[in-house]
């Protein structure tokens, strides 16, 4: 991240973000913000909160305290008569055309052409013309190695390409913020490779990404910054020369001896 970074006002603040299921508090008084174009790669070991966390930026949680705001918007909430409200289901999904989102499962429609998979929030959702939506899905169809893919189904294609596929149709909506959940635990070993190399294109591109990722070497050479979550809590924050290079808690230690 540059120092002209710092001037900018961040495109994600998270402030004091608490979430529970029912008795589990997942998330412990949340505080990030990261800054147009930055890539923040969040380790930690399962069921630190990290995917809840990510879930919540999206609204695909609702978080009990704190807020968390998307290009100085609050996400989900709108403050009124000094009280938090709710907002609608419409407004919420106004919100979510800033930001996309990539799962650990790829989540193609089964019956759509690749092609057909990305289009498809484009025009039914937002409501674009057919002909400029598929112009689009080709453009990042090869901007993620995939122009040739167009017009096969999900079936006919190899697990990281249907998560790249996946990867395309997040970038449809052309969003301001791209969140990634974990996006190559569920592909083989040799897929994991084409994925990783296609998020550190959208990352040499400028785009703002917030990864969730037990890839280090990742980690390592794409992002900007790096978070490390144990027990709903950032735990140790910095750069990846600092968090993983010369973890100064133990808990980052502990974890990162496991993998270096």
């Amino acid at each position: 991240m540059t120092a002209a970074n710092h001037e900018k006002q961040p495109l994600v603040r998270a402030r004091n973000v608490h979430k529970a299921f029912d008795q589990l508090e997942v998330l412990k008084g949340i505080d990030l913000e990261v800054f147009p174009g930055e890539v923040v790669v969040v380790l930690g070991p399962s069921g630190s909160g990290k995917s809840t966390f990510l879930r919540c930026i999206n609204h695909l949680e609702s978080i009990n305290r704190g807020s968390i705001e998307v290009g100085g918007e609050q996400i989900g909430y709108r403050f009124r008569n000094n009280k938090l409200e709710k907002l609608s289901g419409n407004a919420i999904a106004a919100q979510r055309r800033n930001i996309g989102m990539v799962f650990q499962q790829f989540n193609l429609y089964p019956h759509m052409t690749a092609l057909q998979n990305i289009i498809e929030a484009p025009v039914g959702v937002h409501g674009e013309s057919k002909a400029q939506a598929m112009a689009y899905a080709r453009e990042l169809l090869q901007k993620v190695g995939l122009s040739d893919k167009a017009d096969n189904y999900p079936r006919q294609l190899s697990g990281g390409q249907q998560q790249r596929v996946a990867i395309a149709r997040a970038l449809a909506i052309k969003p301001k913020l791209m969140l990634f959940d974990e996006p190559t635990s569920a592909l083989d070993p040799e897929l994991v490779g084409e994925v990783l190399s296609t998020m550190r294109d959208l990352a040499r591109q400028g785009l703002t990404m917030i990864v969730v990722t037990h890839e280090i070497g990742f980690a390592k050479e794409a992002a900007d910054r790096v978070v490390f979550m144990d027990g709903g809590h950032i735990v140790e924050m910095g750069t990846p020369e600092e968090v993983i290079g010369n973890p100064q808690h133990p808990r980052t230690q502990a974890f990162l001896a496991r993998f270096l």
